[in-house]
Formats: structure tokens, sequence, C-alpha cells
């Protein structure tokens, strides 16, 4: 499909009342994870922040928000579930499917981490590899739940997962005084998206890249989602080669920024939240974090920005 032909689709146009529902839905069965207000050190010097610890959401990332509010408003009607996922929306997929008492399969491409595979297996789903890009293993998954007639899942660009992951925003507008910006780390854009969506005009939202995986950066300067080349140490969790149609409209509709990083700078925030509070989070949860730390985003006096720390499965070898 062209990107002249993608940039007119018209995606499921996002509103609160569809986060609101998710919240309705979700209520009991997902963690109301906490925040933390501190500093952390920037370029100048301490930079004061509140932390939302996502990455202690069930499964260790926020994306069983999605999974589980897509499956909870199917109710009764899905026989299975396939997805595609280089890593966390697989882990949330099966385990909202365990949950449902649902079968799972999930397409992952060769590269995906083997930790997250065995996160997969332990809440009963199989795996099948197909690929060497995300884009590849979506391709396959498409084809195999028309097959099966299974329900698919997508990682990022379906109305249900951004509307669950937006839940995100009501928490933080419950839990922090204010209207403070919320650095959020975008791959597919799902989470920053329902994010925005929650928090509506009253809400700053601010997307954060890898400099080696820039979908959103890359769609905002072309006015419409295109494909990029992904190469980055978090590609594993923001590994989407292009944003989702969902985030690309909601980031035009609330002026949504982008963001860049270096892997040197995830690293070192990925590092430095080990070392500083014994926050263990995988890359991309620490993506958000290297904007602070680097200067690639500086608050406003007086400012005390969120920072979505939004996973957690990752090999602890490798801290």
């Amino acid at each position: 499909m062209s990107d002249v032909a993608v940039a007119t689709r018209k995606p499921k146009r996002l509103y609160r009342s569809d986060v609101r529902q998710a919240r309705r839905l979700l209520r009991g069965q997902i963690r109301k994870t906490p925040v933390f207000h501190t500093d952390i050190q920037g370029p100048r010097g301490p930079v004061p922040v509140t932390l939302k610890l996502e990455h202690l959401q069930h499964g260790g990332t926020f994306k069983v928000r999605g999974a589980l509010n897509a499956l909870l408003q199917a109710g009764k009607t899905v026989d299975g579930v396939v997805i595609a996922s280089s890593g966390n929306a697989g882990i949330a997929a099966a385990m909202a499917s365990a949950l449902r008492g649902l079968s799972c399969t999930v397409v992952v491409p060769e590269s995906a981490p083997h930790t997250k595979v065995a996160a997969m297996w332990s809440h009963g789903a199989e795996v099948l590899w197909h690929g060497t890009t995300y884009a590849e293993a979506h391709k396959f998954a498409c084809q195999l739940a028309a097959e099966r007639g299974a329900m698919q899942l997508h990682a990022f660009d379906q109305p249900a997962i951004v509307a669950g992951a937006g839940v995100v925003g009501l928490e933080i507008e419950e839990q922090v005084r204010g209207r403070p910006p919320v650095l959020v780390a975008v791959g597919g854009g799902g989470l920053f998206a329902g994010i925005a969506v929650a928090l509506g005009l009253r809400g700053r939202v601010v997307g954060v890249e890898p400099q080696g995986a820039q979908t959103l950066h890359a769609a905002l300067a072309a006015g419409h989602p295109v494909d990029v080349d992904v190469s980055s140490v978090a590609s594993d969790a923001l590994g989407a080669n292009r944003i989702g149609d969902i985030a690309m409209e909601v980031a035009q509709r609330y002026s949504v920024r982008s963001l860049l990083v270096s892997d040197d700078a995830i690293v070192m925030a990925r590092e430095y939240l080990w070392r500083e509070f014994r926050i263990v989070v995988e890359p991309a949860g620490a993506t958000a974090v290297a904007a602070i730390q680097s200067g690639a985003y500086v608050p406003a006096p007086g400012e005390r920005p969120v920072v979505v720390l939004c996973g957690a499965n990752t090999d602890l070898a490798t801290l």
C-alpha cells in the first residue's frame, strides 16, 4: 500500500469516553500503578520529575491494559487470539487470553528476545517465528488469523488497544496535581495516543523516540505515516517501522511533539535507574527518562514532568 493510500485512511476517532469505558471494564483486573516523585540528574543538575511506575503492571508492560480491554469488549464471541509482536504485546496478549480462558498464538520475528518469548510461553501461548521484522511477522499473523477464524489483536493500532493504554493517562490525572507534560516512549504510538486522548486538550504529551526508530518524528515531518528503518537498542519493544494510523491522527489532533534520543542516552538512563533507585526496566522503559538526562527535554521553571516507565521485560544479565 502506498503512503498516499495510507494517508487517506480514516481511523476510528477515539475520545476520552472510550478510555473511561476501558477503565470501567478493566477495574479490578489491572494494577493502578503508583507514581514516584523524585529528582533525576540532567545536564545542568537535578530535574524534579514524577515517575509513573507502569513497569510494575501485570506482565511488566502497559500493553496488558489494551489487550485485556479488547478481549473484554469482544465478550464471548472469541474462540482464539492471534497477534504479531516483537515482545511485550505478545506477553500481554498471552496473559489476557489466559485470564479469559482463550488460546493465543504469537507470531514473533526471529530477533525476538528469548526472555520475552519465555514469558509468552509461561502464559500458555503458542509462539511461531516468522520473518526478521515486525512487519513481516504481522503479515503472517493476518494470514493465520484469517485461516483459523481467530480474533486478531494489533500491537498498537486498534481502537480498544489504544483506549486500554489510555487508562494510564486517567490514573496520572488522578495522581498528579496540575497539568504537567507527560513524556512517553514511542514505538507504534499506542501508549502516547491513549494518554493524549485521555488527557484531551488539557494535557501535554511528548513522544520520545530512539534516533534509530523515528516513527512519529518522520510521520510528523511528512504529514502522514511513513516507513522508517529501525535499528536501536530498544527495538525489541519500540520496533515498529511505521507509526499507527490512530496514533498519527491523535498526534495531529493534540499537537504531540517528538523528541529524539541516542542509544547511548537510553543505555545510560537505564543504568541510572538501576544504580540510583534499584528500578529495573528494559531499554524502552528508560527511553523517556533519557530525554531528561540528555537535555533533549528541558522543563520550564517550576515544571515537574511526568515520565512513564513503560516496561520491565529484560534480561537481568544485561544490567
